[in-house]
């Protein structure tokens, strides 16, 4: 039998309801790139996730609220949006076990901001009130997400470069935070029109790569969001 990777996917979170969720774009996006997506439990102790774990040859970590600021050094900013303090202890924690067994990671959204936060950068809790730019680009866009908002310049000779195999990526747009000060080993890989952090990625590990547009929702029209899932999943399998 063909063994296929399995893939760790860090759950939403309705804190109204208490309960974990999963939006249906991850699990299509991984299982059409030849991964088994498995949904993560929230609250696990550290012996838990760490065995859990090792069951699984990649991390993806998913969208979802805000950050709380105190995990990055700062008082909650005027526009910071809701958090979840479970799910980010839970995925920093994540980061740490996953990191030290050198399985592939992926971050996409909150993703890359929790990547970021988690190796000792920071972010912008909000960007219109703290990021100016001459032409306000719609990082939160009006319309369908299976539909490109706007443009990230992809830096030669990344991951990322190597994955899109253009110089140019049309995304979409989902969010009011990002990457502000990139974290130590970490390479921002792409850059929107105004210069704000679009990706971002570390050289010397294995696959780690965290995206801020949502590919999950651009694969079955976009060949390079295709493409990122199965380099991900395939690094994985790599593993195995």
């Amino acid at each position: 039998m063909n063994q296929k990777p399995i893939i760790a996917l860090t759950p939403y979170f309705n804190t109204e309801r208490d309960e974990p969720y999963m939006r249906p774009a991850f699990l299509k996006a991984v299982r059409h790139a030849g991964g088994i997506p498995v949904i993560l439990p929230l609250d696990l102790t550290g012996e838990e996730l760490e065995q859990l774990l090792e069951g699984c040859h990649g991390v993806l970590f998913t969208g979802g609220p805000d950050v709380h600021p105190f995990f990055f050094g700062e008082e909650t900013q005027a526009h910071c949006g809701n958090v979840c303090l479970r799910r980010d202890e839970m995925e920093f924690a994540l980061l740490k076990l996953a990191m030290a067994a050198k399985k592939p990671v992926l971050g996409v959204c909150r993703g890359v901001q929790v990547l970021n936060i988690g190796l000792g950068g920071d972010i912008y809790q909000d960007i219109p009130s703290q990021f100016k730019e001459d032409f306000p680009i719609a990082h939160t866009q009006p319309f369908g997400y299976d539909i490109p908002s706007h443009t990230v310049k992809v830096r030669p000779d990344t991951l990322l470069a190597r994955i899109a195999r253009c110089e140019v990526l049309k995304v979409n747009s989902m969010h009011h935070q990002a990457v502000r000060k990139t974290a130590p080993g970490l390479t921002a890989s792409g850059h929107a029109p105004g210069g704000l952090v679009e990706a971002v990625e570390m050289p010397d590990y294995p696959f780690f790569l965290g995206v801020q547009w949502h590919p999950e929702y651009l694969w079955e029209k976009d060949p390079a969001a295709s493409r990122l899932f199965e380099a991900f999943v395939d690094a994985a399998r790599a593993g195995m």
